[in-house]
């Protein structure tokens, strides 16, 4: 293998020195690649056959640092639970550097569980091997559901043991990025008063992701209008799969409009707006229904650093227009939230046009009755796509009056219907439909089973026919089928999810 199979060109350590701190990974006694992500390495011009082996161990277990490679420490604060920490950083990471992917985009390679840092506080700076696992199973599954997300290239067990609330295996995690940049970047300088500092930021961030604003005079509202955009179609996205992240702090909210951090979350069964699976979550603050809210207030946070840049002078007056515009997008929120989750209910109600009171009306009673009747919320949506192809039998069997969804259905069709009411057109939306609506999302039961079945025992098997499964999400074959059953209702009751930390 040649002496560095990467091609780094490190933007961050380069334009922005000062905003981390340079540093190496803790070598390990014994680098084992327990997966690799071949297709990832291939779509970043990687050779995975020359990494996929001990060499490549080597690297992702950060005991070879590649030539090119600037390994640092990213600083950055944040707002947990509502909480503001002014200084957080990348206590068990370490962003390697950035490639230049074949069709010309920037991604972070990262190491995560790579040893203490300056920012690690009280931490040892490790990490084990089943949330690292869980960050591959989670990741995956969002991308192959298409939602924007880092991702996993690597994970390596280290032949080191970690301690939490008992002894467990140790593991790092390569992940890539189409950035680390997060709102608590931000808050770092600004809590500073740095206002220099974040300027330099915004400018490289808006290089990075919005290149189309350079040098215009509101450049730095355009940011803040772009994230807030990415943010809304990100959550929506969420919301239309049932995915609860569990963690939303402000250290994980990306500028990239990227899922980042696969800690406490959690894909709901039982359909409950107010469902928390977070062991730490003690409030609901990260509940299902509050994540669209609480993004918002996240972007708030993100204005009020940006304000002395939108202002552009420091006058009375000019802060105070500045905090109109900024509010301006902050209460714009709603509405590209809004816009974006209807697009989506739409597509899963298999609606082609657009009439947003009724399909807003829809959708909503659609979810009330899922809530009503305690029914799974990804096998609802993809029995309403048999009901659509003219079987309704296995829709009305999840509910707990099989006869409720009447009137519903009888709307539905209405709707639908004056789209197009032929058996071909109904035939044609059913598969439309089984294309948006997953048949297999990665079920807490059975993440949890091949988590326990690698971390305990070394048995790789149930994950990685968990991965295949959850990759092929809108597949319902026999060979899916184990995955598409909810747990029993009293596990799911007191199923709890962890940080992982």
């Amino acid at each position: 293998m040649p002496a560095s199979p990467f091609q780094f060109d490190n933007s961050y350590a380069r334009e922005l020195p000062g905003f981390s701190v340079p540093w190496q990974p803790a070598a390990v006694p014994a680098p084992d690649l327990l997966y690799f992500n071949r297709e990832l390495a291939f779509e970043l011009g990687l050779d995975p056959d020359g990494l996929d082996g001990p060499d490549g161990a080597a690297i992702f277990a950060g005991n070879r640092v590649p030539e090119g490679a600037e390994p640092l420490a990213q600083a950055y604060a944040g707002h947990q639970f509502g909480g503001f920490s002014p200084q957080l950083g990348d206590g068990r990471a370490l962003l390697l550097g950035e490639v230049i992917d074949p069709s010309g985009a920037r991604r972070d390679l990262m190491l995560k569980g790579s040893g203490r840092t300056p920012f690690s506080r009280r931490g040892d700076g490790k990490a084990a091997v089943g949330p690292m696992l869980r960050e591959v199973l989670i990741g995956e599954a969002m991308h192959a559901l298409g939602l924007p997300t880092t991702r996993a290239l690597a994970v390596t067990a280290t032949g080191e043991t970690v301690y939490r609330e008992r002894p467990l295996p140790g593991a790092i995690l390569t992940r890539v990025a189409a950035s680390h940049l997060r709102v608590g970047t931000f808050e770092f300088f600004s809590a500073r008063r740095e206002t220099d500092r974040v300027r330099q930021l915004a400018d490289y961030a808006i290089a990075r992701h919005d290149p189309d604003l350079l040098g215009t005079d509101d450049r730095y509202l355009g940011l803040l209008r772009r994230v807030a955009q990415r943010q809304a179609t990100l959550v929506a996205g969420w919301m239309n799969v049932g995915f609860i992240h569990g963690v939303m702090n402000t250290d994980n909210v990306a500028i990239s409009g990227e899922t980042i951090d696969y800690g406490p979350c959690a894909f709901l069964e039982a359909y409950d707006p107010d469902a928390v699976f977070s062991s730490i979550d003690h409030g609901g603050r990260y509940a299902y229904r509050n994540q669209p809210p609480v993004t918002r207030w996240n972007l708030a946070r993100l204005a009020e650093t940006l304000l002395p840049l939108i202002a552009g002078q420091d006058s009375k007056e000019a802060m105070s227009e500045a905090t109109r515009q900024a509010t301006g997008v902050i209460d714009a929120f709603p509405g590209w939230y809004e816009g974006a989750l209807l697009t989506g209910q739409r597509a899963k109600l298999g609606l082609r046009g657009e009439d947003d009171a009724t399909d807003r009306a829809l959708a909503g009673d659609w979810l009330t009755l899922l809530h009503d009747h305690r029914v799974d919320f990804t096998l609802g949506w993809r029995r309403l796509a048999d009901a659509a192809g003219g079987n309704e039998g296995p829709l009305r069997a999840l509910l707990t009056d099989p006869q409720a969804p009447d009137a519903w259905l009888a709307r539905w069709r209405v709707r639908a219907g004056s789209e197009g009411n032929t058996a071909a057109d109904w035939s044609e939306r059913a598969n439309l439909m089984r294309q948006v609506n997953p048949a297999v999302i990665p079920r807490n039961h059975r993440v949890e089973e091949a988590l326990t079945a690698a971390s305990d025992h070394g048995d790789l098997g149930p994950f990685r026919r968990l991965l295949a499964a959850v990759q092929r999400p809108y597949d319902e074959t026999s060979e899916q089928a184990a995955y598409l059953e909810p747990a029993r209702a009293e596990v799911t009751a007191c199923y709890r999810t962890f940080c992982g930390t």
